[in-house]
């Protein structure tokens, strides 16, 4: 995952030595880097919100959101937003959960708005301290576990559906913010984020 993160990284950063720079980039080679980083992160977020299953009372833990909370450093806000919300979602079409689609869409979109607000200045930088991140982290999987519970509720029609799902959902989000502060940390050492 991290070789994944690093290459992304350098990509949209200027380049990657494997792939021709063109050498006056227009508007349009930058376009379309930026949707292939994009569809990159929405892959990588499928495959580790798909693959790595673990049932819960409504719904399933997977380390996906420690792949969220790195592109929501890494990417512009909207295509880590979209990749996030488009790469959950279809976890959640082929993973039998068709039910959960446009929840997920919106609150994997807002969980990088939220990791996005809470580590970029208005200049948009991009180097945060890590307790920073750390938090942003935590504040967007308290957010994902608030609205998972919240929806569960609404979807089941039972309150104690979605609040039976909350330690899960807790779980998941200190899981996958442990994961994504560790793809930080090695970020920061190698000098990629």
């Amino acid at each position: 995952m991290m070789r994944a993160i690093v290459f992304c990284y350098e990509m949209v950063k200027g380049g990657f030595p494997v792939f021709p720079v063109c050498p006056s980039p227009d508007a349009t080679t930058n376009r379309t880097r930026r949707l292939c980083l994009a569809a990159l992160l929405a892959a990588l977020v499928f495959v580790l919100t798909y693959v790595p299953k673990i049932p819960i009372p409504v719904g399933y833990v997977h380390l996906g959101d420690s792949v969220i909370y790195v592109g929501a450093l890494v990417f512009a806000r909207r295509d880590a937003a979209l990749a996030a919300s488009i790469g959950s979602c279809l976890a959640d079409f082929l993973g039998g959960f068709p039910l959960w689609i446009v929840p997920t869409f919106l609150i994997k979109y807002v969980m990088v708005w939220v990791v996005w607000l809470l580590t970029h200045s208005r200049g948009g930088a991009r180097r945060v301290p890590l307790w920073q991140s750390t938090l942003a982290f935590l504040a967007s999987s308290l957010w994902m576990a608030a609205a998972y519970g919240a929806c569960g509720a609404l979807l089941y029609g039972s309150v104690a559906v979605g609040i039976a799902s909350l330690p899960g959902l807790i779980l998941e989000g200190l899981v996958n913010t442990l994961v994504a502060v560790v793809a930080v940390m090695a970020g920061k050492k190698w000098h990629v984020l």
